[in-house]
């Protein structure tokens, strides 16, 4: 990913939050019939690892070796960002249009596993964390569906865990504007309804600018 240091994101906190927002990763690998990306949601675990599960019908862990390297791409907010957003435009119209995101990439190894009790703890987490967002109290769990059909459900899928060896994140807001530009960038995407963004590069400059 092109990187350039005002424009990289270190904070750990940050770099969770992203990956906890958005868990629909892109999950791309070099295989021996070309590249091959499934957009799969992953949870991170305490010891950092990214699990998750695919049906048993997609060719993925077929192509895929075990211990192979695989890139897994989190992205929430992104927007196009208007010269007219500019106050200094202006002075001298030296501006021209561009995209502000906030992205994560994790390299990291993938095993896959078959065993009925990776799958469960896969599916049973996975539910549990995005259940209670949605549900609470009410959230729906395993136990709810007849244990025969959990149990074809569960034989029809294949678990994973991806273990990170290297992140790199990426917060392009605007960090390399002057301030009333800065500004302006953000009034222009409340005013398009990019209200996500906006409140990120809120909250950055509360902390940085």
């Amino acid at each position: 990913m092109y990187l350039p240091e005002h424009f990289a994101e270190t904070d750990p906190a940050r770099i969770a939050h992203v990956i906890a927002a958005a868990p629909l990763a892109c999950i791309v690998a070099q295989t021996e019939t070309g590249l091959v990306a499934n957009h799969i949601p992953l949870l991170t675990k305490p010891d950092g690892s990214l699990i998750g599960h695919i049906a048993k019908a997609n060719e993925m862990h077929h192509l895929i070796h075990d211990g192979q390297e695989v890139l897994a791409i989190f992205t929430t907010a992104d927007a196009y960002i208007s010269p007219n957003y500019y106050p200094s435009k202006l002075d001298h119209h030296r501006h021209v249009p561009t995209w502000n995101y906030i992205t994560v990439h994790v390299h990291g190894t993938i095993r896959f596993q078959h065993d009925r009790q990776a799958k469960h703890a896969a599916v049973g987490l996975l539910t549990r964390v995005h259940e209670r967002r949605v549900n609470a109290d009410t959230a729906w769990k395993m136990s709810d569906a007849p244990a025969d059909y959990m149990a074809e459900m569960l034989e029809n899928i294949v678990a994973f865990r991806i273990t990170p060896t290297r992140i790199e994140a990426k917060s392009k807001l605007s960090q390399n504007r002057e301030e009333r530009d800065y500004d302006g960038a953000i009034r222009g995407l409340q005013e398009a309804g990019a209200e996500t963004l906006a409140r990120a590069m809120m909250e950055r400059k509360q902390t940085e600018r």
